[in-house]
Parts: structure tokens; sequence; C-alpha cells
């Protein structure tokens, strides 16, 4: 039941995010407002700023979440590109996604998820704007990290997850780290985003997954019907989240009934999923469920918002390989 619960709300999550989207999309327009407005800073010292599941487990989950936000105007009249962590509104698809990513992937790991300043899907219609408003989310999620490490984590192995703008800030983290933090990090997993060669050449910390059960590592995919369909750079580092492999080796995938579709229509799809080693993307064929496709930023045949989804089986188990395969185990 538990299962089926998680499985609903990450439905839910991703239907009332297209229809908020949508709204979004036809009412703002991504550029720049006279007056801005800017969230109280979180404190990560403050509970009710994070999203936990204590189950004393030997290693953790440190997930950064996606955008779930977009531009609104707060009651005072100004354009705001940030979520606000202390609004309910706003809080609330950040926790479904939060609870039902935890649901589906944590199993007998801790999970840990800051609640953070995400800007908003308008900001990720051209790089200048991303450039400019990213930093603002990437330094609340620095601090809590900071928080988690001196606070929370007790030298545990720990699993660093971000997806789509999580991952973008989960690059950041990678590329701060120092030593031991590193030491105690079992993978990074960094969905839904691209890592160009220029940060693989510059971070000693940034290391490709190369099998199912290497640690320290990095695993980074992005799923399409085909290369015509991408919406990121091609990536420096890609793998098979199915069959952990980095070659173009094929691997056979049974999804569950999708949520997407009637009751009385659904049905279970075999999909082929395999690495095309030239663009470095996942190809998935044979899915059948109708393509969500993002506002500004999405084209038919990119499967962004099906990353975890598609993979959760595939992903909580490998989660719990990787950290209780470390070294510090």
């Amino acid at each position: 039941m538990r299962k089926q619960s998680a499985i609903c709300i990450l439905a839910a999550v991703i239907l009332c995010a297209a229809a908020s989207w949508a709204w979004w999309a036809a009412h703002c327009s991504g550029t720049v407002a006279e007056a801005e407005a800017v969230p109280r800073q979180p404190d990560y010292a403050d509970a009710s700023q994070w999203y936990s599941v204590n189950r004393d487990g030997a290693a953790d989950i440190f997930y950064i979440a996606s955008s779930e936000t977009g531009d609104y105007q707060p009651s005072d009249g100004t354009v705001c590109h940030y979520a606000d962590t202390y609004a309910d509104s706003l809080r609330a698809p950040i926790t479904s996604e939060m609870e039902g990513v935890e649901q589906l992937l944590s199993g007998e790991l801790n999970f840990y998820a800051p609640y953070y300043r995400q800007c908003s899907l308008q900001s990720f219609v051209n790089d200048s704007l991303t450039a400019a408003r990213l930093p603002l989310p990437t330094d609340d999620v620095r601090r809590a990290f900071a928080h988690y490490r001196a606070h929370v984590n007790k030298r545990r192995p720990f699993i660093l997850a971000g997806f789509s703008q999580g991952a973008m800030i989960a690059l950041d983290l990678l590329r701060e780290m120092d030593d031991t933090t590193f030491s105690r990090m079992a993978a990074a997993y960094i969905i839904g985003a691209s890592i160009p060669q220029r940060l693989l050449d510059e971070c000693p910390h940034i290391r490709p997954a190369r099998r199912a059960d290497d640690t320290g590592v990095t695993i980074c995919y992005n799923s399409v019907r085909d290369a015509s369909c991408a919406i990121w750079p091609r990536s420096a580092v890609a793998i098979n989240p199915v069959n952990w492999r980095t070659d173009g080796t094929p691997a056979t995938l049974e999804t569950e009934p999708s949520p997407f579709i009637p009751l009385d229509r659904q049905q279970k799809d075999r999909l082929t999923v395999a690495l095309d080693t030239a663009s470095r993307l996942l190809i998935v064929k044979g899915y059948t469920a109708t393509d969500y496709v993002l506002p500004l930023i999405g084209k038919e045949g990119n499967y962004h918002s099906r990353e975890i989804w598609l993979y959760r089986a595939s992903l909580r188990e490998n989660m719990h390989l990787r950290a209780l395969s470390h070294p510090s185990q």
C-alpha cells in the first residue's frame, strides 16, 4: 500500500505541475519585472525547513527537489521568481515531490531534503536568466548541506541526489566538496541534467560511474524517444540505469501501469532502453503513455518528467547497493 501511495503521489505531483506550469506559461513572460520580491532566507536549524525521514538507517539520501515553482505575485504586487519556503501554498507541491521520491527510492535509507528558494520554471527559458537566478537557490542548498554535514549526517555514508534544477545545484555541491566529505559520498545521482566536459575536466570529485557497484561516482542520464528530442546539451557523463552499462547494450524494462491514462486503458509497457554513445542520451523505445511536455522548455518525445518514475525500482536497488558497498560500512 505504501508503494502504491508513493506512485499516486508522484503521479499527482506531475499532473498538478502540468496544470500549474501551463497557467504560468500563459500568464508570465519570464522577463525581469521592474520590482522583484525575494522571500526570506530559510533557517536550516528550523526543522520546518526540511522533509526528513530518519529510520536509523546505515546511510542517508540527501535529495534536492526539482522545479515546482512558477513566477507569482505576492500580496505587495511585486513579481517573485523564487519559492517562499515558509508559505504553505508554495511548499505543497515541493512536499509532494519529496514525499513521493522518498517513498519510491529510500527503502531502508534515511532521507533528508531541504526546502529551498528554488527559482521558477521561467528562469530556464534562456541561459542569462538561469545564470542570474540560480545562485540564490544554490546558496540555500549549500547552507543546508553544510548544516546536514555538521548536525545530521554523523559520518554515515550518503547518497547525493538531485533532479532537474536540483541536479544542477548538486553539481555545484560536487564541485565545491572537500575531500573529507567526498570520502563519505557513496554516489551522486545527477538526474535530468547534463554534465559539461569542462566541469568533468575541472572537478576531481566527478568520477563517472562505470558499473552498478562502484562508489564515489557520479550517475547521470537523460531519456528521450530519439536524439532530436533532447533539451539539454550533450553530457560528458552518462550511464544506463537499467543495466548500468556505458556502452550501447540495450536493456529491457517493464513498467507498471501508467498513472497518466484512465484505469480501463492502462497497460504495462515493455521498454527497450539503450545508451546512444554518440549523443550520450538514453533512447527509450516502446513507451505508450502520452507525452507530458514541459511548458517553455520541453519537447515532445523528451521524457524529462519520467526520469525517476521510469527507473524507480532500479534506482532504489542501486542506491542501496552503492551505499552499503561503501568502504566505511
